[in-house]
This record gives structure tokens, C-alpha cells and sequence, in this order.
């Protein structure tokens, strides 16, 4: 799935993971499960990021996202952490008693790139471009690698 943009066609997959504040089981009701789940998705929406899969459990959440490159991947973590933990506050409040400082997100995160393509095929493809590409043609004079 490729996007085409005005300036650039772009390909960017990510698996993003974060967890509660002291991994507290927070999402423990497929109703709280729903709930973080539909404002993440609102979130993303506003935010030009596209949800290709979810799963939202007890004390974490997994997202595979698809974002411009123009945007950081901080800057999406900070929106959909900071919004969605304020939508989450908003919808069940009691819960901010149970998290000391009340604080719904640990500060933390992982992200990882996803694609079909392991590195070491892209490092081949880059490296032989003189030779197997191009049909042969240099773009560049050879005699100055």
C-alpha cells in the first residue's frame, strides 16, 4: 500500500507499543477495551495517521500505523497518548484515583518499522544498482566508485 502525496509517495508501517503507568490493569472489560479503542481511532483520524490493526489489553496497547513521514513518530505518540488519555479520564473518571499522580500513560514507548522486505534485501538492492538495475545503465560514471 503505497500513498501518493503532492511531493512524495510514501510506504511508512510502524508497530507502536505503550503501557499503562505501573502496568495497571486498566482495560480489564471489553467496554473499557472499546472505549480506548474508539478514541484512538478519532485521534488517528485527526492526526492524518491510519490504524491498520489494534488490540487494546489490561495494561497495554498495540497499534500497526501508517503515517506521512513528514510527521515524527514522537509526535504522533504524544497525540495519541495525551488525547487518549484525556478522552479516557473524561469517560471514567473514578479511574484516575486508582493511578498515583493520576496519570493514565507510562512516558515510555516501542516502535518498530514493519515492511516485506528484510534489511539485508534493500542493503543488496542498493549495492547492485551499477550492475543488476537500471538495465544496465550507470547513473552515475562507475570508474569514480
Amino acid at each position: 500500500m503505497y500513498i501518493k502525496a503532492r511531493t512524495n509517495v510514501h510506504r511508512t508501517i510502524y508497530h507502536l507499543v505503550w503501557v499503562t503507568k505501573y502496568r495497571k490493569a486498566m482495560f480489564t472489560t471489553p467496554e473499557r477495551r472499546q472505549a480506548m479503542k474508539a478514541f484512538l481511532f478519532v485521534i488517528a483520524e485527526k492526526n492524518a495517521v491510519t490504524i491498520l490493526e489494534s488490540e487494546i489489553l489490561d495494561d497495554h496497547v498495540h497499534l500497526v500505523v501508517s503515517f506521512p513521514p513528514h510527521k515524527s513518530i514522537s509526535s504522533v505518540m504524544k497525540a495519541l497518548k495525551g488525547a487518549s488519555a484525556r478522552d479516557w479520564f473524561k469517560q471514567f473518571p473514578d479511574t484516575k484515583k486508582e493511578l498515583w499522580k493520576g496519570s493514565l500513560w507510562s512516558k515510555s514507548y516501542f516502535v518498530s518499522t514493519v515492511g516485506d522486505v528484510s534489511k539485508d534485501v534493500v542493503i543488496a538492492y542498493v549495492q547492485n544498482q551499477l550492475t543488476e538495475y537500471n538495465s544496465g545503465r550507470s547513473r552515475r560514471d562507475p570508474s569514480l566508485s
